[in-house]
């Protein structure tokens, strides 16, 4: 399966497995889920929600503070 990640202004190709979920992909990537909003085809998901070939997963970071 071949998605394409957008993290910033960094965007690349990759080969995954079937059946991975966001959670999987980012544990691959090393970024921890509580730090990011995950959108897959401009829809924002939860981290149990399956990719699919060809999904456009784009990385949001999350700013905290006050």
């Amino acid at each position: 399966m071949s998605i394409t990640l957008i993290n910033k202004k960094d965007v690349k190709e990759i080969e995954y497995e079937e059946n991975l979920t966001v959670e999987d992909i980012l544990k691959k990537e090393d970024i921890p889920i509580e730090t990011v909003v995950v959108k897959i085809n401009d829809q924002t998901v939860t981290e149990d929600e399956k990719v699919n070939d060809n999904d456009k997963m784009e990385i949001i970071k999350v700013i905290y503070g006050g």
